[in-house]
């Protein structure tokens, strides 16, 4: 069934072999956007396409590692390739390896450096001249509730990326509002991802898998995203705040 304001929009997300960017495909794809999906693992991605096309959807695929530009223009500039516009790009792609600042993880530092920020990034790069260009656009980014509140001891890094990303998304606002650039930042508790059992640590992986007991489905914040996205023109929802009604931060 088509949704007014989604209906034949153009939507480029990234992260979307999994988790909240496969939700968010599935139920926008379902509403009549044209979708246009990345992230690292393609046998992943392939088989999501085939299934929204299976389903009377439109889906495009691409392999596209955030931490890599020139992966992320080959897909925003696949999308104009097929499509000729791009009306939304869903900056989803994102890591959570938790663990207390003394274990010195830096690599692990630098990796959600690179995904979390410098993606959201290379992201913004890709379709912000494109966006000027049309004289319209939505740029929404994942952030977190831990991008409100410092997640410690254990996400002390992983918060400071998410605080980067409320930043970056509230100065884009600010700077393009008069391009009819809609900037939207999309900050969830616990979901029911992949992202818990990412961190290296075991004792910090049985932490997580027993907080993320209360975790709500990814579907809970695809809905989240079609709601900014399904707003008139004129209205730009700023920031949504999404998580278990038993979550305490």
């Amino acid at each position: 069934m088509t949704t007014p304001n989604i209906a034949d929009k153009v939507v480029v997300i990234t992260g979307a072999s999994s988790g909240i960017g496969e939700s968010t495909a599935r139920l926008l794809a379902g509403s009549g956007a044209k979708v246009v999906l990345g992230a690292r693992r393609t046998d992943r991605i392939d088989a999501l396409v085939r299934d929204i096309a299976a389903r009377g959807g439109s889906a495009l695929g691409f392999q596209a590692d955030v931490t890599k530009r020139s992966e992320v223009e080959a897909l925003i500039q696949g999308a104009i390739h097929e499509h000729g516009r791009l009306d939304v790009i869903v900056n989803d792609a994102g890591i959570m390896p938790i663990a207390p600042m003394a274990a010195l993880k830096v690599e692990e530092w630098d990796r959600m450096i690179d995904v979390n920020i410098r993606g959201v990034l290379f992201g913004v790069a890709a379709v912000l001249p494109i966006m000027r260009k049309q004289k319209q656009g939505h740029i929404i980014n994942m952030s977190s509730v831990g991008g409100f509140k410092v997640w410690a001891p254990g996400g002390t890094v992983y918060s400071a990326t998410k605080f980067a990303v409320r930043a970056i998304t509230e100065g884009l606002r600010v700077e393009h509002k008069a391009d009819n650039i809609r900037c939207t930042i999309i900050s969830p508790g616990a979901v029911a991802t992949e992202l818990p059992e990412r961190s290296s640590e075991e004792d910090t992986r049985k932490n997580l898998r027993e907080f993320y007991k209360i975790a709500v489905p990814a579907d809970s914040v695809a809905r989240a995203i079609a709601y900014a996205i399904e707003q008139p023109a004129e209205v730009d929802v700023n920031e949504i705040v999404i998580r278990p009604t038993k979550q305490d931060f």
